[in-house]
């Protein structure tokens, strides 16, 4: 199975860039997260990510704030997907990072999930890995009915609070 790269710009995009991790675990894809910066270290990004297929990975995830030119600069180097992640600074409450990771130029797409949509990050990651796995697609249908039914479970409770509290 293909492996998930989690790049952080900063070791303080963590506590977002968790609920990645946790998903990828709970779907069994392996995953390796460091940080690097698209500023600070731009020619280790960029070695990363040229270098990212041949090393055995299938999905790279970007997690920037503010400027967030990470995704991008990672992209610009691999034919691998990017998905970034932009992170909710105290600046502009993520705007910014946001703004930054959608807009990037043609031919050199990030897909880009919420401001700190860290598990979905993951999840997009694991359906595009699950294109040719049936074992994770047959995990991401499980998770989707699972959500289905605990929507209907929570759509029966509300019915019967209702009527119980109109008694």
């Amino acid at each position: 199975m293909k492996k998930v790269a989690i790049i952080m710009g900063s070791d303080s995009d963590f506590p977002v860039v968790k609920s990645a991790v946790l998903k990828l675990k709970e779907f069994g894809v392996p995953y390796e997260v460091h940080v690097m910066s698209a500023h600070r270290t731009p020619a280790q990004a960029a070695e990363f990510s040229a270098n990212a297929e041949k090393n055995g990975f299938g999905v790279i995830i970007a997690a920037a704030g503010k400027a967030a030119h990470l995704g991008g600069v990672l992209a610009a180097h691999t034919i691998l997907p990017v998905i970034g992640i932009p992170i909710k600074s105290s600046t502009l409450d993520g705007l910014d990072a946001l703004l930054a990771t959608v807009q990037m130029p043609s031919g050199i797409p990030v897909a880009t999930v919420a401001i700190d949509g860290a598990a979905n990050a993951a999840i997009l990651a694991v359906q595009m890995l699950a294109l040719s796995d049936k074992d994770l697609a047959d995990k991401l249908a499980d998770m989707k009915t699972k959500m289905a039914d605990e929507v209907v479970r929570k759509d029966e409770k509300m019915s019967k609070d209702i009527e119980e509290m109109l008694k």
